[in-house]
């Protein structure tokens, strides 16, 4: 089904209204291989339901009275495409620096051809995920880990900027739903697990029963709340249950559950974002070691989903030596290193970044990536946006970026 795209255009009084895809023929032949273009005013744009994607067309010089005269009715931030005929680039640059002047986020398209559809193409992604992120709702089961001291988020704000409801859950509620699991179908789940990995070292079969089902349990309630996310107080969960979260949320990853650790909530809408955007699931690590010699950092954790990995092992869980984590072996290729973050979720660091191995340290947790950074590591150590960060496959940092714009 072809992506519908609304233009907003301004044309000068010396020119027609009705000639404007007359007069710039090639750039709607161009847009039109990818996309049903429609030409709309910004009386049009305001009073519609906004699911498309809009943007405003300077299709001649001397628009710039009629720009600031509709400024208040447009999508803000305001994008400019000018295919430069009839004075339009002109009119853009000028356009582009008055809205600036107004603290209003104003850039110019101004590419032709194959050019021209890649940077649409990007523009479309952005809207897209922006509108399917509206709605969703992010569990907060249990408090927040007690050493995330920079990692809470303004439910309010969030909800403002990026149409996600963030749901406080008791923890009491898992651990109502871990007693209620059904043993048969736990040891189904067990049993898939414990086939598909390559080897198990210190978690016994009770063990990998009680993960099981305790993955049912946190499943059950992400399917009463509706979540489409959730983050977890991990070391919370032992005392009732006896057993750790990561196989849990490896699991819950898999099955398009965006599931994260600690109760850190910025992460957990990063995982989110970067899932909606991207559609690959993430994985969230600790930064553990830097190398500024060479660029690259190890990141760690004791759960990734397992579809994530190109093999696993089971392992028991790092810090409390219980449960059943997750030692995973991530394929070398490109990823992103990602977190958005700040109490408003409106900070954003994403680099992309070149997996160059697997590690086995005894002193890390379970599943190691070393990662080659394309920005520098100085930023871990001078303005990092808290600890935990994503990691997702393929260099998506540029729409990353578009995104928080």
């Amino acid at each position: 089904m072809m992506k519908t795209l609304n233009l907003i255009a301004f044309v000068s009084d010396l020119n027609e209204q009705g000639s404007i895809r007359t007069a710039h023929r090639e750039l709607f032949d161009t847009l039109g291989t990818a996309f049903k273009v429609n030409v709309i005013t910004p009386e049009e744009y305001a009073a519609s339901s906004r699911e498309e994607l809009c943007l405003v067309f300077i299709a001649s010089g001397g628009t710039e009275g009629k720009f600031v005269a509709a400024f208040d009715k447009l999508p803000k931030p305001v994008v400019l495409l000018t295919d430069g005929l009839q004075n339009s680039l002109a009119a853009s640059l000028e356009i582009s620096a008055w809205a600036r002047q107004n603290d209003v986020e104003c850039s110019v398209i101004h590419d032709r051809g194959e050019g021209l559809l890649r940077e649409m193409e990007k523009l479309h992604l952005v809207f897209r995920a922006k509108r399917e992120l509206k709605g969703k709702r992010i569990g907060v089961i249990g408090e927040p880990s007690s050493w995330l001291i920079a990692s809470s988020v303004d439910y309010a704000k969030a909800k403002e900027a990026w149409g996600v409801e963030f749901v406080d859950i008791p923890l009491s509620e898992v651990d109502k739903e871990f007693a209620e699991a059904d043993d048969d179908e736990a040891g189904l789940v067990a049993e898939t697990v414990l086939r598909n990995a390559s080897s198990t070292r210190e978690p016994s079969h009770e063990d990998l029963h009680k993960a099981s089902r305790l993955y049912l349990a946190i499943r059950k309630v992400a399917q009463h709340h509706c979540l489409s996310a959730l983050t977890i107080q991990c070391f919370g969960l032992i005392p009732a249950t006896g057993t750790t979260g990561c196989l849990a949320l490896a699991l819950l990853n898999d099955s398009g559950v965006v599931a994260g650790c600690e109760g850190d909530e910025q992460t957990v809408f990063t995982m989110l974002l970067s899932k909606t955007l991207t559609g690959s699931p993430g994985f969230m690590g600790n930064p553990s070691q830097i190398d500024r010699a060479t660029n690259s950092i190890l990141v760690a954790h004791c759960t990734i989903g397992l579809s994530q990995t190109v093999g696993y092992r089971l392992r028991s869980h790092f810090e409390s030596g219980m449960g059943v984590a997750i030692q995973g072996e991530m394929p070398e290729e490109a990823y992103t290193v990602v977190k958005c973050g700040g109490r408003c979720l409106d900070r954003l660091f994403a680099s992309g970044a070149q997996l160059v191995g697997n590690t086995d340290f005894a002193n890390v947790c379970r599943t190691q990536v070393r990662l080659r950074m394309n920005e520098s590591v100085d930023y871990f150590l001078s303005r990092s946006i808290g600890n935990h960060h994503v990691i997702v496959r393929g260099d998506w940092a540029d729409i990353f970026r578009r995104l928080l714009r």
